[in-house]
């Protein structure tokens, strides 16, 4: 029964030390809110330096805004990519050339922040080619990914 006790009165110590030393909140410097207003910019950011690599013919300026990883997954076409290095060879065998490229513009923006590290787009593609002028709807998952702000899911279809 003293082992007991004494084991008991130990472990109260202990915790009572424990949380002791424990220091207190800092409540003159509370932690910044994000603000959602900033993530959507970065976010809308991405998407225009996508949309000046593509009409400038560079696809792999354009697969800078992707996340380079095994991890993106890209739906398009009935398909699903799994990679970065696959999404590239699928956009390099739709768009062979500038003419197959086009001008891209994208429409109908909408940015939902759901976290100050992840946002989802809705919007509209629109191609316009000498031939015609293909549109398409898109939903991207972007993520923050230390300072860059990367697309880590694409679902697209036209």
């Amino acid at each position: 029964m003293k082992n007991g006790l004494a084991a008991s009165v130990l472990a109260g110590l202990t915790a009572c030390l424990l949380f002791a030393s424990c220091e207190p909140p800092d409540l003159e410097h509370p932690a910044p809110e994000f603000d959602p207003q900033t993530v959507a910019a970065a976010v809308l950011e991405v998407l225009d330096t996508q949309v000046e690599a593509w009409n400038e013919g560079d696809i792999e300026g354009f697969m800078a805004g992707y996340l380079r990883s095994g991890e993106l997954r890209f739906t398009s076409g009935n398909e699903v990519r799994h990679g970065w290095r696959e999404t590239l060879e699928r956009y390099r065998q739709t768009y062979p050339d500038r003419a197959a490229m086009g001008t891209l513009a994208f429409e109908e923006l909408d940015v939902r922040v759901l976290s100050e590290h992840v946002a989802m787009v809705f919007g509209r593609f629109r191609l316009t080619r000498e031939s015609d002028e293909p549109t398409g709807l898109f939903t991207l998952l972007v993520e923050q990914h230390g300072e860059r702000w990367l697309i880590v899911a694409d679902h697209t279809s036209s």
